[in-house]
This record gives C-alpha cells, sequence and structure tokens, in this order.
C-alpha cells in the first residue's frame, strides 16, 4: 500500500444535493476534499509528469463532472460516487473523500461525510 499522498483541498463544487423541497430544485455548494493514495517514489526521482502516478487537473476535471451532473439526496452517495471516479484513475490505491455542506444544520458551519475506499471497494 501506498504512503504517499496527493491532496486536492476545498474543491467548491455546486449541485442538487437533499431531501427538502428546495435541495431538489436548487444547486448547493458543497465542499471536496480527497487524499489520494498513490506511489510517488518514480516521478520523485526522475521530474518527469510522465511518471506522475496521477494527473490530478484531470482527474479533478472528472471529479467536478461527477459531482455538477449528479443529484443525490445523502452526502453518502455523493462520497460513493466521487471515491468511485478516483478510483478509476490509474495509480490511484485508495481514496479518503470529505464531502461538506456548509449550512446543512441551523448552528453547525457545515456537515461532513468522509469515507475511504480502496481498489478492493471499486
Amino acid at each position: 500500500m501506498a504512503s504517499d499522498e496527493i491532496r486536492i483541498e476545498d474543491l467548491l463544487v455546486r449541485t442538487i444535493i437533499g431531501l427538502n423541497g428546495n435541495e431538489r430544485h436548487d444547486r448547493q455548494d458543497v465542499l471536496v476534499n480527497l487524499t489520494l493514495f498513490v506511489d510517488t517514489r518514480l516521478s520523485g526521482k526522475s521530474d518527469d509528469i510522465t511518471d506522475a502516478p496521477v494527473n490530478y487537473r484531470t482527474l479533478t476535471k472528472n471529479v467536478i463532472a461527477a459531482v455538477e451532473g449528479s443529484s443525490f439526496r445523502l452526502l453518502e452517495r455523493l462520497a460513493a460516487e466521487v471515491s468511485a471516479v478516483c478510483l478509476a484513475e490509474q495509480g490511484v490505491e485508495r481514496v479518503r473523500v470529505s464531502v461538506a455542506k456548509p449550512a446543512a444544520l441551523r448552528f453547525a458551519r457545515s456537515v461532513a461525510v468522509v469515507i475511504e475506499r480502496g481498489q478492493e471497494d471499486a
């Protein structure tokens, strides 16, 4: 298992998420945080982009497209979908996904679901 990490932090995306009427029609902000568990030894030695374990620009674009195109009721389902997108990228051995919905609760800054999945879950 790789001990190296690539982190993508505070990716702000708008999507349909929630159970209530307005949540089913109005796009809301969600914050996505990713920790990709990869092996960076080769690219760390070569300094060559072709040796990088994952193209995180492409991966981020894929995550944005998946989130913006979704219409889930639960953060848990959205997090599972994001993990599947990440694990589809060659070089990603495991992923930790946090999906937060700001202002979901009156007295909380946000509510978040954090999951970790590996290739065995893909």
